[in-house]
């Protein structure tokens, strides 16, 4: 073997004790461990189907629920430390993040003065599912875990799903849910805008069974609940654009703040022709600063941009037609950059679901088309 592909031998042995069984899931069995070493509580998933005729066809729903959860790092989504998997005897083992608390209903049921937070948390954790093209497909109470302290974990991912084409919105899972399907399942689609129905629906039905009073996002909730997919908010991310906009009244922009947002988007949104469907919006507003900072010192000593497309994928991530010809004045870009710059998180966050808001009403596209435009 080459030194190239040389494969490293961990040979130490790690020992954790057995706490307690926590419960089945959809491919195994969970158990609590604890690390005596370093004084931590993990949780192990151990594959076992409910059935031995069904081992090696599930053990691809177990492999993959490995590589899901590798693919996130967000605080609303349970995190993966290890995993050890036997291939050959179609065994494994994922260890991972513990959630030292209740599910969901549990909690808002004993803190209801909490669901405001809650929800807001729940939003950005399928968001952030949604921007990595990953479906949950199990979206149940026990599914949402909520820690002592108030922290959201979506958990389980079994039947979870990496959508890379329009095929993969096909219904290709049935489970016994909880509430009245929605009408998009007549067409046997899974898609984002299931999963915020499916989403609303749980929220619903704990604020009615439980009585909770003062949640402020009745209306968006109520468009989370269409039945039909034609009159339901369709994506995570404008769920959460619209939560941004509701804590708008409590942060002040000038006049001045104002026109310098406006005449940047303006530009920006001028300047892309289409979007191709499976492209993903920047979240991390630390590197969105680093690109627009890059496309600003590339061309500051120009009047006009000269890479209108190094400007856009500073909050665009994927492929995109633009206009070439589309002139963006450089002093316009370091207007905003210097306002990005000078903003708290919460502004920085609000003027970046404004962008994305502006984006959303641009044309989007499934299959390569013979444009005069450039693509990236």
């Amino acid at each position: 073997m080459s030194s190239n592909h040389k494969i490293i031998e961990f040979v130490r042995q790690k020992d954790l004790v057995f706490v307690k069984e926590l419960g089945q899931g959809a491919c195994g069995t969970t158990v609590l461990l604890h690390d005596d070493v370093i004084d931590q509580h993990f949780v192990c998933k151990k594959y076992t189907p409910h059935s031995e005729t069904e081992r090696k066809e599930l053990f691809d729903n177990f492999m993959r629920e490995i590589k899901l959860l590798h693919a996130v790092n967000h605080q609303n989504v349970v995190r993966v430390f290890n995993y050890y998997v036997y291939p050959s005897s179609y065994a494994g083992y994922i260890l991972m993040e513990f959630v030292n608390g209740t599910d969901i209903e549990e909690f808002l049921r004993t803190h209801p003065h909490r669901v405001d937070d809650v929800f807001r948390q729940a939003v950005a954790g399928f968001c952030h599912l949604e921007e990595h093209g990953i479906l949950h497909r199990d979206i149940r109470p026990f599914n949402l875990l909520v820690s002592a302290s108030g922290q959201l974990k979506v958990i389980d991912f079994g039947f979870g799903k990496r959508v890379e084409t329009a095929e993969d919105f096909d219904k290709s899972v049935s489970l016994n849910w909880w509430c009245d399907l929605p009408q998009e399942f007549q067409a046997r689609t899974y898609d984002f805008a299931t999963e915020v129905y499916f989403v609303g629906k749980l929220f619903s039905g704990i604020l009615s069974d439980n009585e909770v009073e003062g949640f402020t996002h009745e209306d968006l909730l109520a468009q989370m609940c269409q039945p039909n997919p034609s009159n339901r908010i369709r994506s995570f991310s404008q769920v959460q654009q619209q939560l941004l906009a509701a804590g708008f009244d409590d942060v002040l922009f000038s006049r001045d703040e104002l026109g310098i947002y406006r005449g940047f988007s303006e530009a920006l949104c001028g300047a892309v022709s289409r979007i191709e469907r499976g492209a993903k919006y920047q979240s991390d507003r630390e590197a969105v600063l680093r690109r627009l900072e890059d496309a600003h010192r590339d061309t500051m000593l120009e009047e006009y941009v000269s890479d209108n497309a190094a400007l856009i994928r500073s909050f665009i991530s994927g492929t995109f037609f633009f206009k070439k010809r589309h002139r963006i004045e450089v002093s316009t870009v370091k207007a905003f950059l210097s306002l990005f710059r000078r903003c708290s998180p919460k502004k920085q966050e609000i003027i970046l679901g404004n962008v994305r808001a502006r984006l959303n009403t641009l044309d989007r596209y499934d299959d390569e088309y013979d444009f005069v435009d450039i693509p990236f």
